[in-house]
């Protein structure tokens, strides 16, 4: 987003015989993206949590981009990986950036499995990241001086 090229249109493009449009040094890098990979576990444990996606609502909006192939009803399997998309949100500032994937985050409904989004959501609101100068160890930081883990969120079950 920050290059104002489509990746995926010109792998697209190449694939198909053309020629790559532009050089690396045409390359301009312009403003701040930030990405949150959505995976199907317990956001402060990390247990995979497989599952049926009952509901599923994706965010949208200016600078949002989603990629993911979910969608409702599908079975989220227990042995491949817990991916099940991406919010990516693009701003002129990080500031702007980081706002944007507020929202976004506030806006995405996934019903039927745990994600991690509750961790995305406490994490783009934390002081310390939104100052900027985090480091590797930010997040097992935060995670190990959390005093209680919260109850993440409600699992909807179906009996039949």
């Amino acid at each position: 987003m920050i290059t104002g090229i489509d990746i995926v249109q010109e792998q697209i493009r190449i694939a198909a015989g053309e020629k790559l449009r532009f050089r690396q040094r045409d390359i301009e890098l312009k403003g701040h993206a930030i990405e949150c990979r959505i995976n199907a576990e317990d956001p402060f444990k990390f247990t995979p949590s497989p599952g049926k996606i009952l509901s599923w609502h994706a965010p949208g909006g200016p600078g949002i981009r989603v990629d993911s192939h979910a969608y409702a009803g599908y079975y989220v399997p227990p042995h491949y990986d817990s991916m099940v998309g991406k919010v990516i949100a693009y701003g002129a500032t990080r500031d702007q950036a980081i706002k944007r994937m507020q929202i976004a985050l506030s806006e995405m409904v996934v019903e039927g499995i745990l994600t991690n989004i509750p961790l995305h959501r406490e994490l783009m609101v934390d002081a310390r990241f939104i100052e900027g100068g985090t480091n590797i160890h930010y997040l097992e930081q935060k995670l190990a001086n959390k005093p209680d883990l919260p109850k993440t969120a409600k699992v909807t079950t179906i009996i039949k």
